[in-house]
């Protein structure tokens, strides 16, 4: 019988926000579940972000921001991610989220998971959402 690989996550802190504590409470609780996460720390580039992602063959890209630019970063994120091929990931976003925000999130294909959000909730949602992708069917 042969060993399941571990689901592959990218967490990545783009533009110029600096605060990371929450990216990397998530980073930690997600490889106590057993996932491996590459985390690429503060102020990258939409660009390198999706190169990374596609260059480590990951599962999820996941952002976080406390900027307010979320839209437009998800927006220029999910397009440099389908200039490089990289289809059949779960995209999520966290942080400041409000509003319209979440609505023009999803409708990108970005799960959503505000301030407060649950670290079990993310971990579960992650799994299910890697388990229903085609690559993992």
């Amino acid at each position: 019988m042969g060993t399941v690989a571990p689901i592959r996550v990218l967490i990545a802190k783009p533009g110029l926000d600096g605060h990371d504590r929450g990216a990397k409470v998530v980073v930690k609780a997600l490889r106590d579940a057993g996932m491996e996460v590459i985390y690429t720390g503060r102020h990258q580039r939409i660009e390198a972000i999706a190169a990374i992602a596609a260059q480590e063959d990951v599962d999820v890209v996941g952002v976080s921001t406390l900027s307010g630019a979320h839209v437009d970063q998800c927006t220029r994120l999910a397009s440099a991610l389908a200039a490089r091929g990289v289809h059949d990931v779960v995209l999520m976003v966290g942080g400041t989220i409000w509003g319209d925000s979440v609505a023009q999130l999803r409708e990108l294909g970005y799960v959503v998971f505000p301030v407060g959000s649950k670290i079990p909730d993310i971990v579960q949602t992650i799994r299910d959402r890697v388990a229903a992708l085609p690559t993992h069917a």
